[in-house]
């Protein structure tokens, strides 16, 4: 055999070596950028998924039909936009925060449906940012990626949030605002960093703020929010830095949204809403007061209803989190802010809405809905984290608190559920639950909810967590299922039945964007509403010409017919000879007159 020797070190192979080191070095880096990245990418594709689901459900909108409401805000978009001011149809200055935001809209569009349409676009964009805002809060709430993805998911297709961003309403960005809110206080809270911890107290005030320029229950989020800061610091829960910092966003919210709302009452000759007003007779009248209570009743079982009782899981635990000191601060002063602000909300508006002989007077859905992504998303951590004796009781809880709410609503309210006037608008969810368009069944839609927490209960005791993935999908498959087909019964046919009293209405009188229109005080006051949209650059004025002087401005006039048998003119007899009816319709009951 041959001696054995002993081989020759290559020079080569330190500097392969180092260099297979670095290659896998780099690799590594690679793949774990890569893994760090995805979720990101897995967000912006179900963020662009949300966004497209909501653009095909509204792409027949193109205009107003929701009157005055949408009117009103338009109206303040396009002073915003720089436009001519014109006639507010709710006849008060409302805040101006989300017209603010709309507005780049009326500064691209030369005509009204362009404008609707981009509008629409707006609202579908800031709306599905509740998909990427409910993943962080399930986060926080302890679940893994794939089920706050997933859920997540759920929570930003479920009814109450996509039926409103239909329209041009306050609500279309609420939620998400109200929800980026929450999980800023939560921040603002829980273990960090210094520089962390005053980044999102200082979101959690501006965030509120705004909420009070958007609409006037923001003016609760601010109280509540004002609430916890002073709280929190008497208490030494969070550091004082931190807390100062959101002192000031609060103060500086709240100061620019006092100077949007005085810069707009300045553009327009009409008072300021007198909420305030009517929510202190609601509370105080002892006539109104039994009426208040049974709407706030009546409110918080449609919120618990419109979320298929998952939102009444979440009031239990976050009651309960509130009564136990195990928890960690951040979640008890998060939960406690939650049900305060539902509770709040519901009470307010039931107190300062007018009495009048509509149903949704008693059970209407709109106010508290911008509280339903938050609500759902804690209801999911407890559908996800707790164990089956906990979880059989905050269900039996949840049942029980919206069985009582319905049986109050019930006594309380009695036969004017049933004759009252039934518009499908305002309670598009319970419609749903209980397979009934024209009509509101407390029972079955109570019962629906219900049988679905069951089951979904049922699944997740009997399977275990592994089966939270599939009721995940299952919920968001059914939200879907859910928002289509309330938009195909519902928002659709509102907007069709209303068509009408927009564009077809100025096609019809031969009225063009530039026209300065007065219209008649008679005249239907949905028509007049739309106008002030329709006109898209002159401007609008209401006015009586018999007896108002007409202004100089003004290039057209309609008027109601004056009656059978007599011509048009008849309506306004001494009118100046320069005033002549062009075209009337007998079947809308108008005459168009143009100033030649």
């Amino acid at each position: 055999m041959p001696p054995a020797t002993t081989p020759r070190p290559s020079p080569l192979r330190p500097a392969t070596t180092r260099l297979a080191a670095v290659r896998s070095s780099a690799i590594q880096s690679a793949v774990m950028r890569s893994a760090a990245a995805r979720p990101g990418l897995v967000l912006l594709a179900g963020y662009l998924a949300e966004l497209l689901f909501r653009l095909v459900l509204v792409r027949h909108m193109s205009f107003p039909s929701v009157h005055p409401d949408e009117d009103s805000y338009l109206a303040l978009t396009r002073v915003l936009a720089g436009r001519p001011a014109t006639e507010i149809p709710v006849g008060v200055v409302i805040p101006g925060g989300y017209p603010l935001l709309i507005s780049p809209a009326l500064r691209l569009a030369d005509d009204p449906t362009t404008a609707y349409h981009l509008i629409m676009g707006i609202n579908a964009a800031v709306n599905a940012l509740a998909l990427p805002l409910a993943y962080v809060a399930l986060r926080r709430l302890g679940l893994g990626r794939a089920l706050a993805y997933v859920f997540g998911a759920a929570t930003a297709l479920l009814p109450p949030l996509v039926f409103y961003s239909q329209f041009v309403l306050t609500d279309a960005v609420l939620p998400v605002l109200i929800l980026a809110w929450l999980l800023c206080l939560h921040g603002w809270l829980a273990d960090g960093t210094l520089r962390r911890r005053a980044w999102h107290a200082l979101g959690a005030g501006g965030s509120a703020g705004y909420a009070m320029a958007v609409h006037d229950r923001g003016g609760v989020v601010v109280a509540l929010t004002a609430v916890a800061f002073l709280g929190v610091l008497l208490l030494r829960l969070a550091p004082w830095r931190a807390t100062a910092a959101g002192i000031a966003g609060l103060g500086l919210g709240v100061l620019g949204a006092r100077l949007l709302a005085s810069w707009l009452h300045a553009q327009f000759t009409v008072d300021n809403s007198d909420v305030g007003g009517y929510l202190w007779d609601g509370l105080t009248d002892p006539e109104a007061a039994g009426r208040t209570l049974t709407r706030t009743a009546g409110q918080l079982w449609y919120f618990t209803v419109s979320t298929w009782g998952i939102g009444g899981l979440a009031v239990v635990a976050c009651l309960v989190a509130v009564a136990r000191r195990r928890f960690p601060p951040a979640y008890r002063i998060t939960g406690g802010v939650l049900v305060a602000l539902l509770v709040g909300t519901a009470l307010a508006s039931a107190a300062a809405l007018p009495p009048g002989g509509r149903i949704d007077d008693w059970v209407y859905a709109r106010y508290t809905s911008y509280l339903v992504p938050a609500a759902f998303v804690t209801g999911v951590a407890v559908l996800a984290r707790c164990g089956r004796p906990a979880l059989g009781r905050a269900t039996a809880a949840a049942a029980g608190l919206t069985l009582l709410l319905a049986e109050t609503v019930v006594r309380s309210a009695g036969s004017q559920l049933r004759t009252g006037l039934f518009i499908p608008w305002c309670m598009p969810d319970v419609s749903f639950l209980a397979a009934d368009w024209g009509r509101l069944s407390m029972l079955r839609s109570t019962a629906a909810a219900l049988v679905l927490l069951g089951a979904v209960v049922l699944v997740r005791t009997s399977g275990g967590r592994r089966v939270l993935p599939a009721i995940g999908l299952s919920l968001a498959m059914f939200a879907a299922f859910a928002t289509a087909t309330i938009t195909t019964q519902v928002a659709q046919p509102h907007a069709k039945w209303r068509a009408g009293l927009a564009t077809g209405f100025t096609r019809a009188a031969g009225i063009g964007g530039d026209d300065n229109v007065v219209f008649a005080w008679d005249i239907d006051w949905a028509l007049r509403a739309a106008q002030a949209f329709e006109v898209y650059r002159g401007r609008i004025w209401y006015r009586d010409p018999r007896w108002q002087p007409v202004p100089a401005e003004a290039n057209v006039l309609v008027t109601p017919l004056p009656g059978a048998g007599q011509p048009p003119e008849a309506y306004w007899p001494d009118h100046p000879a320069d005033w002549s009816v062009e075209r009337a319709d007998a079947g809308q009951n108008w005459a168009v007159w143009r100033r030649h």
